[in-house]
């Protein structure tokens, strides 16, 4: 007798557990594959939540499904991202930080107010750019001040203003190699590794402070 045929809620279950038997199930039948139960959770939701990378891959790369999928929130699965290693991987499969869900946030955005995730959310604002659009894809009228996610205990900001001639390319793009190279450690969600992320943000900020006495409208940072 055969089994009844797969639902995308069985999968959902499948998921938590089996990731490996969820892509067995979407051999036979693909249409799954992009899916969703009646609040618009995906598999690719499930993924990110559950950290089964292998099947995020799969779900993307070898089903076709779009990596900027949301739920009925407008939430993509990176706003389920609970550590960087898997918001890394979610951000080389395409989903797009930019993306605002239902209240307006992106997920650096949501993910540092819920306190629950604010390495990622660092890891996320790191990538630059992913805060200037506006929600619904509405022009922003108004220039609002960036607002940065928590940092670790012991780490302070205070932010003035710097000129645009100023600002260079190259500490972004060192500090994500930096922090996706932690994040791909066994144990970063450790004690050892919440040290070197802590210290890493500070080298990272410190990075932006001034050589010298200059000129008034230099960032400050301390």
């Amino acid at each position: 007798m055969m089994p009844p045929p797969a639902t995308i809620d069985a999968l959902l279950n499948l998921a938590a557990d089996s990731p490996a038997a969820v892509i067995t199930h979407l051999r036979s039948d693909p249409t799954l594959a992009s899916a969703q139960d009646s609040h618009g959770y995906s598999l690719l939701h499930a993924a990110a939540s559950y950290a089964h990378l292998d099947l995020a891959r799969a779900l993307v790369g070898d089903f076709s499904v779009s990596p900027n999928i949301t739920d009925e929130d407008g939430e993509t699965a990176l706003f389920n991202a609970e550590t960087v290693e898997v918001a890394t991987v979610l951000v080389e499969l395409g989903v797009d930080p930019s993306i605002r869900n239902e209240d307006g946030q992106i997920a650096a955005e949501k993910l540092a107010d819920e306190d629950e995730s604010p390495a990622v959310a660092v890891y996320l604002r790191s990538l630059g750019g992913a805060g200037d659009g506006a929600p619904n894809g509405s022009a922003s009228t108004t220039e609002a001040p960036q607002s940065f996610p928590p940092l670790p205990n012991g780490v302070h900001v205070n932010v003035g203003t710097m000129q645009a001639d100023e600002v260079g390319g190259e500490p972004d793009a060192e500090f994500r190699r930096r922090i996706e190279e932690l994040a791909a450690r066994g144990d970063f969600e450790g004690e050892e590794g919440q040290r070197e992320l802590r210290s890493l943000i500070e080298d990272a900020v410190s990075g932006i402070a001034p050589d010298s006495q200059g000129a008034s409208t230099r960032r400050r940072l301390g």
